[in-house]
């Protein structure tokens, strides 16, 4: 993304991680008329040590100085997770421009295809640090969609959460399902500050769906989320997966999610069922 970029989601960062704090939880009487809800900035700035005029302009999206003493102290005060932090860091201090993606797609080697062999059970998905979708298993073919049947360039999962009505139908709680993917997704925005693709990339989403740019900004950080996900299959019903996400070794670009059934539910069992099914039809 480009400076202005940078700075305007630092300053929308900010603000949202400062919203998000109770003023009891820092230690502040709750008392008192609040034109907004958490922190006031002068209170972030005492709990930071730093004076509120430079924490004002840094939460204005100034391009000032800051180094990574302040910053951390900024991170403590607002309570920021390690995943919060990291993403603090890299829209402050812009560490430079990203290794470029490989000219040629990601490809799945033989002991990564092995492995969601093995996954029989759990729908997984492999993408790339665009949410690009590389590979996936066929459990995952089943719950989700028949991916082999979308173009290769328009294979990408933020896209599709909002474009496929399959997904929205698919969800519970579809919100909830869209904000575990834009959580990694922000952590890749905030390490590749210098890849102007995202911000490209979120303009498009934003014309795309008018329910984009409202669940972006209230987006979460986390390179790894983990959460317990309720689906209403079309043919399977009822169905809960836990969803983990994990970084492949040796790829630091290629990600697992990775859909465990449930074992207090029948979710494993209606999944081979739908399997079985669809093999011998």
């Amino acid at each position: 993304m480009n400076r202005s970029a940078r700075l305007q989601a630092l300053s929308a960062f900010l603000q949202s991680q400062r919203a998000k704090l109770r003023p009891s939880e820092a230690g502040f009487p709750e008392g008192g008329r609040r034109r907004t809800p958490g922190l006031r900035r002068e209170e972030v700035a005492q709990l930071a040590g730093v004076s509120l005029t430079w924490y004002t302009w840094l939460e204005q999206g100034r391009d000032i100085q800051a180094s990574s003493a302040v910053l951390d102290a900024i991170a403590s005060a607002l309570r920021l997770t390690k995943d919060e932090r990291k993403y603090l860091f890299s829209l402050a201090l812009e560490s430079g421009e990203p290794a470029p993606l490989p000219q040629e797609p990601p490809r799945i080697d033989a002991p990564l295809r092995h492995i969601l062999k093995e996954l029989a059970s759990c729908p997984t998905i492999v993408s790339d640090r665009r949410c690009q979708i590389v590979g996936w298993n066929e459990a995952a073919s089943h719950i989700f969609l028949d991916f082999d049947r979308i173009a290769p360039e328009r294979r990408n999962l933020i896209r599709l959460l909002f474009e496929r009505k399959e997904f929205r139908r698919l969800a519970v709680n579809w919100e909830l399902f869209v904000g575990g993917f834009l959580a990694i997704f922000r952590s890749y925005y905030g390490e590749y500050v210098g890849d102007g693709w995202y911000e490209t990339f979120l303009e498009e989403m934003s014309e795309l769906d008018p329910d984009f740019l409202r669940l972006w900004e209230a987006s979460k950080v986390s390179s790894a989320p983990e959460m317990v996900i309720e689906f209403r299959h079309a043919k399977a019903g009822k169905m809960q997966f836990h969803l983990t996400s994990l970084m492949i070794h040796g790829s630091p670009d290629l990600r697992c999610s990775v859909y465990t059934p449930d074992p207090g539910t029948t979710t494993e069992e209606k999944l081979r069922r739908l399997m079985a099914r669809t093999q011998s039809s």
